[in-house]
């Protein structure tokens, strides 16, 4: 009888793996760990590669594509990367500018309302014997404007007086800074040798893996590039137009915070279904401490607004390019947001996308061969 040396050993080895992993199971998952933190520089850097090689194709695309200088031609990847990376920080610049001065501007505004507010709310709890009238004397002899300006100076500057809050936050900014310094050198590297990287991925693919196994590799993995290439191109579209109509439109009206609550909302609608109706809630909280009027008709043109965006621009802009249904868009949205918050919503969309794509083609596959035989 023939035995098949080979594949006993690999089933043994297997065995054993999974015999260690089960007994010494939080070792390796603080292993795991660990591990996670230390790539998360790493990680970062394939993001925001992945980010700016859209920007940086673009622009290598128009620049002189049709040049036979070779000193153009050794220039394009260079200069096109540096346009893209300038891009991307003047864009977060014009942001912070635009939302930061204007926040800051709201809450002191709303620090000076909250005194009379409070003292309008006990005047009308004095009127309705809801609270008794020793709680009221109480609260009534409170130097309420005091109270607020103690806690503006906290916020401000008592923080910073505080030596072990100071020490913490200057090692968190510090780890932070380092963090994104690594993550930017080794995004530029990665866009620095793209091809070269690609084809040593090619090369160990061949080498490694079955040529059926490879080839359903690539196509899953082009699927999901195209889902994510196209969600990040018309989500960043649609929320251009949005908050550019957001800021005309409030400019019209003459409502307070216009190109902040723009910038806000423009910024949230980068996350699908909900990120708009986020943006609109903290726009009509600023506006509310102006206005209790104009933050309803703020509401009311957001509503206007919103039902064009969803009926006239959204289809034409993104349109039906990733190909997913309303309904599984809203589960991605809940069941990403549900595990990991705001950048879950940001990546459970293209990637519900690209399954529903693989899925949809797989069962279509099989349904067409069905019918060829019979």
């Amino acid at each position: 009888m023939y035995i098949d040396w080979k594949s006993c050993a690999r089933i043994g080895i297997a065995a054993f793996l999974l015999y260690l992993c089960i007994t010494y199971w939080s070792v390796f998952a603080d292993l795991f760990q660990n591990l996670l933190q230390a790539a998360i520089p790493l990680l970062l850097g394939c993001v925001l590669a992945y980010a700016i090689n859209i920007l940086m194709s673009f622009y290598e695309a128009h620049y002189f594509p049709r040049s036979p200088n070779s000193a153009l031609i050794k220039s394009r990847r260079p200069v096109c990367m540096l346009a893209a990376f300038l891009t991307l920080a003047i864009l977060l610049i014009f942001i912070v500018k635009l939302v930061i001065p204007e926040l800051v501007s709201c809450i002191k505004l709303l620090a000076g309302q909250v005194p009379t507010a409070i003292n309008n709310l006990l005047a009308w709890l004095e009127t309705k014997n809801i609270v008794p009238e020793n709680i009221l004397a109480s609260l009534q002899t409170v130097d309420w404007r005091a109270k607020a300006q103690q806690i503006i100076t906290f916020l401000t500057s008592g923080i910073s007086s505080v030596m072990g809050a100071a020490v913490s936050a200057a090692v968190s900014v510090f780890s932070g800074a380092v963090t994104l310094l690594l993550a930017l050198i080794f995004s530029i590297y990665l866009l620095l040798g793209k091809e070269k990287l690609g084809s040593q991925f090619h090369r160990l693919m061949l080498r490694y893996v079955k040529p059926g196994i490879y080839v359903k590799m690539r196509y899953v993995l082009s699927v999901l590039n195209d889902s994510f290439h196209k969600y990040i191109l018309g989500q960043c579209t649609e929320a251009v137009i949005l908050g550019a109509l957001c800021t005309a439109g409030m400019l019209v009206l003459n409502l307070p915070y216009a190109t902040m609550t723009g910038a806000v909302i423009a910024f949230t609608a980068l996350i699908p279904v909900a990120g708009a109706y986020i943006g609109a809630g903290i726009g009509a909280f600023m506006i509310l401490t102006v206005s209790p009027v104009k933050a309803i008709i703020f509401l009311i043109f957001i509503v206007v607004l919103q039902q064009l965006e969803g009926n006239l621009i959204y289809p034409r802009v993104v349109g039906s390019s990733l190909g997913l249904p309303a309904i599984w868009v809203l589960t991605a949205v809940t069941l990403g947001g549900g595990l990991m918050g705001i950048p879950g919503m940001l990546l459970c969309v293209p990637l519900a996308a690209a399954l529903y794509r693989l899925v949809k083609e797989d069962v279509n596959r099989s349904q067409t061969k069905e019918c060829i035989k019979v």
